[in-house]
């Protein structure tokens, strides 16, 4: 169980970069385009905000800044894993449809 402010903090943190992750892995299930002006709004509006919260538990001393890039950089990570895996799959099918 989360206890200290600060834990619960970095808790928050990680709970809304899994949100973000959420969505752009139901959008790409939905065969939604990352190219796709729409769903590159939505990523940008979502990682402006999250960066906008952690910079607000950096300046109260909740999280380190070493910490909130980290988050940040994890979740890049894994948004461009899901991209290239989206990619992947995109090519397959285009190759199995000629």
């Amino acid at each position: 169980m989360v206890t200290g402010s600060k834990e619960k903090a970095l808790a928050l943190l990680r709970q809304d970069a899994e949100k973000i992750l959420k969505l752009i892995s139901v959008q790409m299930e939905n065969l939604t385009m990352p190219q796709c002006p729409l769903y590159e709004e939505v990523l940008d509006t979502q990682m402006f905000g999250l960066s906008r919260e952690i910079d607000f538990a950096t300046r109260l001393g909740l999280i380190e800044e070493s910490v909130g890039k980290q988050i940040l950089s994890e979740l890049e990570q894994r948004l461009a894993e899901l991209h290239d895996a989206y990619e992947r799959e995109n090519n397959r099918s285009q190759v199995d449809n000629r």
